[in-house]
């Protein structure tokens, strides 16, 4: 029954004993890692604005990516530490 539903509403339900494609471990490195690509671009964008190298806008774009992306690490990283204090104040 269960797997006739997860047909129905969509590939994204499954049930709980079917293995993920990816950990949650490696999904969080591959975030961090693209999250850290963007810090870098973005700062390397600026360092050649500063030597008249592109133009304001493409810095303006890429700070901005960057400050969003940063704002993102920095919200789930919060809930992960919540999730922490959480589990780790339960009774066993």
């Amino acid at each position: 029954m269960l797997d006739g539903l997860a047909t129905q509403v969509g590939p994204a339900m499954k049930p709980a004993n079917v293995a993920a494609a990816t950990s949650f471990s490696a999904a969080l490195a591959s975030v961090s890692q693209d999250a850290v690509s963007t810090l870098r671009d973005a700062e390397g964008l600026s360092l050649k604005a500063l030597q008249g190298e592109t133009e304001t806008r493409e810095v303006v774009d890429a700070v901005m990516s960057a400050e969003q992306t940063l704002q993102a690490a920095i919200a789930i990283r919060d809930k992960i530490v919540t999730a922490y204090l959480e589990v780790s104040r339960m009774a066993i």
